[in-house]
């Protein structure tokens, strides 16, 4: 809190998913008036989420979004009107390794992210329409996932089975080291990108792009594939409803998403330092 009063923050990059949102992926009024408090007191605002870029359009008209945001964790960074600013790929050796391990798991839907498109293989799975509706749009059903591994955004295990999510990230880890990270970017959904589509390496890209320095920033959000960002920021912001190995790499903690946490952090540790006099 001091380090904010020190060095005030001028870009915030924020989750989605568990932090802008509520559980039923509605926004409440408070974030609503937080976000726009923050960008009349001149503050930047971004998104860094593992949605594709085009489910997240609606959230850049939204929130009034007037800078790039990333998507796929960090690995593809879009301008608000959609185009592309950059964009990396997972290697077809780490997604081949992936589907293998994934696609021997009964209780693990597979799903690959490709040219910003959803695809699927076989018959949908349980995890389907919490996808859909968090999205906004269903998936494309493809008969094999080969023909798009030279342009891979993602590949993603859902699992209602949380433990074994945990389980197959400690046994991925060793066999993709140095070609792909691997993180729960919520309980149920286990992702697998690029080595630089993480969200750390996103803030420092827009973080230069925007011209901010990174002393100046702050990052929020409550999965496992936000440290990364936390560790590059300014001032790292932990939801309160974050596993406890995600409250220990942030300086803070706030309330719940179900407790407009987001809102809360905007409103205590940063708007204050912009107060107009």
């Amino acid at each position: 809190m001091s380090d904010a009063a020190i060095h005030p923050v001028r870009f915030i990059l924020s989750d989605v998913d568990g932090t802008l949102l509520h559980p039923d992926h509605s926004l409440s009024q408070r974030t609503a008036d937080a976000v726009r408090a923050l960008r009349d007191a001149g503050v930047l605002f971004s998104l860094a989420s593992g949605r594709p870029p085009k489910a997240m359009l609606h959230l850049i008209e939204t929130f009034g979004i007037d800078v790039p945001v990333a998507g796929f964790n960090g690995g593809t960074l879009i301008h608000p009107d959609g185009r592309v600013l950059i964009a990396h790929h997972l290697p077809a050796e780490a997604a081949l390794i992936a589907l293998a391990l994934f696609s021997a798991e009964p209780e693990v839907e597979v799903w690959m992210f490709a040219d910003g498109d959803w695809l699927r293989r076989g018959s949908p799975g349980p995890m389907e329409p919490r996808e859909t509706a968090g999205l906004g749009y269903g998936p494309q059903v493809v008969e094999s996932f080969e023909p798009y591994l030279d342009r891979v955004d993602k590949i993603v295990a859902a699992s209602l089975n949380t433990q074994l999510l945990v389980e197959l990230e400690a046994r991925l880890h060793p066999k993709v080291e140095g070609l792909a990270q691997v993180s729960r970017s919520q309980p149920v959904y286990l992702d697998v990108t690029a080595m630089l589509a993480n969200k750390g390496e996103a803030l420092k890209t827009l973080a230069e792009h925007l011209g901010v320095a990174l002393e100046h920033t702050a990052a929020i959000g409550d999965g496992g594939n936000d440290p990364a960002m936390f560790e590059v920021a300014g001032l790292a912001i932990a939801m309160g409803q974050a596993e406890e190995t995600v409250k220990r790499r942030a300086n803070v903690v706030t309330g719940t998403n179900i407790e407009d946490g987001a809102a809360e952090a905007f409103e205590r540790f940063i708007l204050p330092s912009h107060a107009i006099r």
